[in-house]
This record gives C-alpha cells, structure tokens and sequence, in this order.
C-alpha cells in the first residue's frame, strides 16, 4: 500500500506532531508498507528530505513566533501536491491548515482515499498564545474544531483518535469519518529502572529529584509544578529539573530562579534539552514525574517516563487525554491546581517502597502501546479504506 504523509514539517526538533509522524512512518515501513512524505524542507540543509518537498513558507511579522513555537509552514504549490496524490493509494493528512485542504482538493479530483490523525485540539493552539484562561475562549475554540470538521476531517474516510478523550469529543461534534481509537504509539525499550531500588533511595535525608518532560509552552503549564513547591512540605529537599525547550523558556526559567532567590527551594531548578537516551535515563532515575498539561491529545513524553519506571502524576482535564494512564488516584491531580500537586507530591514522597513499585507497574503498563501495534492497526485502517 503506496500511503502519503502531509505535514507542513517532518523534520522539525521539538515538535511532537512532526516526532510521532516520524516514528509512525518508520513502524509502517517496518511492517512493509510504502510510505512518503509531502513537506516542506527540513531545517538541516544536510540532512534528509521529503519524497515531495515543498518550499517553506514565511509570514511576515509573525514568523518569529512560530519559529519559536517550533513549527514550520509549507507552501502549497498544487503542482508537487498533484504529483505527491497521484502517487498515492491513501492521503494521510497530519494536520489540519491550508496545506491539508489543497491535498484534500487534490486527492478529490483524483479519487483517492483520504485518512488523518487528530493530533491537536483546538484549545491547544489558543492556549499555547497565552491569551487567558481557556474558560474565555470556548467560543472559539468551538468555532475553530467546526470549522476543522467540515473542511478537513469530514472529507476523510477514517480518522485516527490517540485516546478514548478525543474520540468521544469527536462524536459530540459529529464527525461523519469513521473514528477509531489507536494510540501514536511508544518505542517498546527497555526499562531501566531496577526491579527493586538502591538503598541510598531509602535514605530519609536524601535529595528528591522531580522530573518533568515537555516543551516550554504554556499549554504544558510547568508553572503548576514550580508553584506547587510554595505548598510541599519537601519543597526543600527537592530538586526540579525541565527537560525541554520551547517558547517560554526565558519566563519560565525566571520564575523557576525566583523560587530558589526565595528560599522556597534549596536547589536551584536545571533546565536542558536532551536526546531521547538521556530522556530515558533520567525518566529511570527521578523520584517523580509530573505531567500538569490541562490540554493534551495523549502525552507521548509522559508515557515514555512510565515507560521507564517513573512515578507519574497527571493533570486530570476536560481538554486532556494523559490521565487515562495513571493507574493510582494518587497519580492525578485537578488541573491547575498547585495545592493538590503538592498533596501528591508530599503523599508519594512519604511512600518510597510504594512509590518504586507504582512506577514499575506503570512501566508494565505502556507495553500495551507498542508502536509496532499501533502501526499494524492503523495500517489495517487506512486499508479499510480501499476496500
């Protein structure tokens, strides 16, 4: 089966649209499927291209914006899109902006299947402007996933929904695709996390290091967590480290160094961009990891922390799938809510044997997520099309 990827970027570093893209193409291939990509250029002039580049495309005034925000928009030449669609026995659409509807107005000229994958909710576009609190903008976000509706996602045949959240979302608003629930999926690593824990983890006067995973956007909200330490009885014992980089980085090391000027903290938090090894290696390592997102489609970073052993405790949220995950009511928290991260916090703190042991049943858990699985699904779906 001849499957075309459409996604403004495929290459980009940091974006999580483009890096599961990238992950589900190499798991098809795997399995033997013939896949390529419709794209603009990637960033690194050395590094590889799509099968059908497209030229990237600058907007004036705000391309420093989105440039930070780490995404990147393709033209949309109708002459490469053709070519790319003619090409194809199914059009995957990743996204949903001007370079999807010209694939879809190809790919309806031609006849061909047309598939996608909802990555993104409407809120989390808005939300990562930092315009306000979500509450103040419902009616365009509602406006926006119509508008989506009908000009994308109900010219497909099948829609690929990440969680059980985002599938009943879609059939509020109606979809007329067929939905069907298959993960983004994980690679199926290794855990690294011993079976049973050192004993400099069981000392009472240790340090305490608490890890969290993601871009620095506001749709992330790490500001939950760093507040949260004004309200943990430990605040002085731990040690918060940001993996990730992102457009709010400078505001959020601010305030992260704030907490340390204060006295709150007695370690000053680390912030660093690492490889996905590191990721796992530090994921094994840490006491906790938080995940305080109140917008999110699934939340690959945290379940490649699971993955490795760690202790999660996840936003719960109308606007978020990730808490589907946590296996503990101890391992949730009320969105935005400082207060009860830091009772959570100082709850599994308290508990260190048990805290160990919750993690690696997390780390059983995401074996069910495997990419390869996922890939064979959702392979089976977009066949389903050609039938």
């Amino acid at each position: 089966m001849k499957i075309l990827f459409v996604i403004n970027n495929y290459y980009i570093p940091g974006n999580g649209i483009s890096a599961s893209a990238r992950r589900t193409v190499a798991a098809l291939k795997a399995i033997g499927e013939d896949v390529r990509i419709l794209a603009g250029p990637n960033p690194d002039p050395k590094g590889p291209q799509p099968d059908f580049p497209l030229k990237e495309f600058k907007f004036p005034i705000f391309q420093p914006i989105i440039e930070s925000s780490g995404f990147s928009y393709a033209d949309g030449d109708m002459k490469v899109i053709e070519e790319a669609v003619r090409w194809a026995d199914v059009v995957h659409l990743e996204e949903t902006f001007v370079l999807q509807w010209k694939a879809i107005k190809a790919a309806k000229k031609m006849g061909k299947p047309l598939t996608a994958t909802f990555h993104m909710f409407p809120e989390n576009l808005i939300y990562s402007l930092g315009i306000g609190p979500l509450r103040n903008w419902k009616w365009i976000n509602r406006t926006l996933l119509k508008a989506w509706r009908k000009h994308i996602y109900n010219e497909c045949s099948f829609v690929q929904s990440p969680t059980e959240t985002v599938l009943d979302r879609l059939r509020r608003y109606h979809f007329k695709a067929k939905l069907g629930v298959i993960s983004n999926g994980i690679i199926p690593d290794k855990c690294l996390r011993p079976q049973t824990p050192p004993e400099s983890y069981l000392d009472p006067e240790r340090v305490f290091d608490i890890l969290y995973i993601g871009r620095l956007s506001h749709e992330k909200d790490q500001p939950t967590l760093m507040e949260a330490m004004r309200y943990s009885k430990y605040a002085k014992r731990i040690r918060l480290h940001f993996a990730g980089n992102g457009p709010q980085g400078k505001r959020y090391k601010k305030l992260a160094k704030k907490l340390y000027q204060e006295g709150v903290l007695a370690y000053e938090p680390v912030f660093s961009f690492n490889t996905r090894d590191e990721l796992r290696q530090m994921a094994a390592k840490a006491d906790l990891c938080p995940h305080c997102a109140p917008i999110e489609v699934e939340g690959l970073s945290i379940m490649e922390a699971m993955q490795q052993g760690a202790c999660p405790i996840i936003a719960v949220s109308p606007y978020s799938g990730t808490s589907q995950f946590a296996l503990d009511r101890h391992c949730k928290f009320p969105a935005q809510n400082p207060e009860a991260l830091a009772e959570r916090i100082d709850f599994w703190l308290d508990h260190p044997q048990e805290r160990w042991e919750m993690g690696l049943r997390h780390a059983q858990s995401m074996e069910q997520y495997d990419i390869e699985k996922s890939a064979i699904a959702f392979r089976d779906a977009l066949a389903a099309t050609l039938k």
